[in-house]
Protein backbone atom coordinates (compact mmCIF):
# COMPACT_ATOMS: atom_id res chain seq x y z
CA UNK A 1 0.00 0.00 0.00
CA UNK A 2 1.41 3.74 -0.91
CA UNK A 3 1.42 6.25 2.16
CA UNK A 4 1.37 9.96 1.50
CA UNK A 5 3.08 12.99 3.14
CA UNK A 6 0.91 14.35 5.79
CA UNK A 7 -1.72 11.10 6.56
CA UNK A 8 -2.60 10.75 10.17
CA UNK A 9 -2.02 6.60 10.36
CA UNK A 10 -2.92 4.88 13.32
CA UNK A 11 0.44 2.25 14.62
CA UNK A 12 2.02 0.19 17.20
CA UNK A 13 4.09 2.73 18.62
CA UNK A 14 7.36 0.80 20.85
CA UNK A 15 7.52 2.22 24.83
CA UNK A 16 10.53 3.36 25.20
CA UNK A 17 12.04 0.11 27.08
CA UNK A 18 11.23 -1.71 23.79
CA UNK A 19 9.28 -4.34 25.36
CA UNK A 20 5.72 -3.54 24.54
CA UNK A 21 3.47 -1.17 22.16
CA UNK A 22 1.02 0.83 22.46
CA UNK A 23 -1.63 1.87 18.71
CA UNK A 24 -1.18 5.93 18.77
CA UNK A 25 -1.68 8.44 16.09
CA UNK A 26 1.11 9.34 14.07
CA UNK A 27 1.77 11.77 11.11
CA UNK A 28 3.51 10.78 7.65
CA UNK A 29 6.63 13.68 7.06
CA UNK A 30 8.38 11.68 4.71
CA UNK A 31 7.79 12.91 0.89
CA UNK A 32 5.34 11.03 -1.84
CA UNK A 33 8.85 9.95 -3.93
CA UNK A 34 10.92 8.59 -0.53
CA UNK A 35 7.18 6.78 0.52
CA UNK A 36 6.57 5.36 -3.06
CA UNK A 37 10.36 3.93 -3.11
CA UNK A 38 10.98 2.55 0.30
CA UNK A 39 9.63 -0.04 2.66
CA UNK A 40 9.16 2.53 5.41
CA UNK A 41 7.96 6.29 6.31
CA UNK A 42 9.27 8.65 8.63
CA UNK A 43 6.81 9.96 11.05
CA UNK A 44 6.36 11.97 13.97
CA UNK A 45 4.18 10.61 16.72
CA UNK A 46 1.29 12.62 18.55
CA UNK A 47 0.63 12.07 22.31
CA UNK A 48 -2.46 14.02 24.03
CA UNK A 49 -0.21 15.15 26.80
CA UNK A 50 -0.29 19.14 26.22
CA UNK A 51 2.67 20.55 27.73
CA UNK A 52 5.00 23.17 26.87
CA UNK A 53 8.17 21.54 25.50
CA UNK A 54 10.12 22.63 22.91
CA UNK A 55 10.35 20.62 19.80
CA UNK A 56 6.47 19.90 19.30
CA UNK A 57 3.60 21.61 18.21
CA UNK A 58 -0.14 21.37 19.46
CA UNK A 59 -2.65 20.47 16.73
CA UNK A 60 -6.56 19.96 16.32
CA UNK A 61 -9.22 19.80 14.24
CA UNK A 62 -8.47 23.20 12.39
CA UNK A 63 -4.84 21.32 11.74
CA UNK A 64 -7.06 18.61 9.38
CA UNK A 65 -7.73 18.43 6.04
CA UNK A 66 -9.60 15.32 6.52
CA UNK A 67 -10.49 13.09 9.09
CA UNK A 68 -10.79 14.02 13.19
CA UNK A 69 -8.55 14.36 15.68
CA UNK A 70 -10.60 13.20 18.81
CA UNK A 71 -8.68 15.33 21.05
CA UNK A 72 -6.34 18.36 20.71
CA UNK A 73 -2.89 16.62 20.40
CA UNK A 74 0.46 17.52 20.50
CA UNK A 75 3.07 16.58 17.72
CA UNK A 76 6.59 15.17 19.39
CA UNK A 77 9.07 16.17 16.66
CA UNK A 78 11.95 15.19 18.96
CA UNK A 79 10.65 11.52 18.83
CA UNK A 80 11.08 11.23 14.59
CA UNK A 81 10.96 7.45 13.71
CA UNK A 82 10.93 5.65 10.52
CA UNK A 83 8.54 2.43 10.33
CA UNK A 84 7.90 -0.03 8.53
CA UNK A 85 5.15 0.80 6.31
CA UNK A 86 3.23 -2.62 6.71
CA UNK A 87 2.74 -1.97 10.70
CA UNK A 88 0.60 0.57 9.74
CA UNK A 89 -2.83 -0.13 10.90
CA UNK A 90 -4.87 2.13 9.27
CA UNK A 91 -5.18 6.02 7.95
CA UNK A 92 -7.61 8.31 9.67
CA UNK A 93 -6.93 11.62 8.42
CA UNK A 94 -4.63 13.98 7.03
CA UNK A 95 -2.80 17.64 7.93
CA UNK A 96 -3.37 20.33 6.31
CA UNK A 97 -0.40 22.05 4.31
CA UNK A 98 -0.33 24.88 6.83
CA UNK A 99 0.60 21.94 9.66
CA UNK A 100 3.00 20.50 7.17
CA UNK A 101 5.17 23.08 6.92
CA UNK A 102 4.79 24.34 10.54
CA UNK A 103 6.34 20.48 11.25
CA UNK A 104 9.12 20.86 8.67
CA UNK A 105 9.93 24.05 10.65
CA UNK A 106 10.20 22.48 13.80
CA UNK A 107 11.80 19.50 12.54
CA UNK A 108 14.25 22.26 11.14
CA UNK A 109 15.20 23.36 14.63
CA UNK A 110 16.65 19.71 15.62
CA UNK A 111 18.95 20.07 12.91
Amino acid sequence: MIFKQKELVLLPYPFSDQVGSKVRPAIIVSNDNFNKRCEDCVMVPLTTLIKDEPFSLIVNQDSLESGKLLKQSRVRIDKIFTIKKSLIIMQIGKINDKTLEKIKIEISKVF
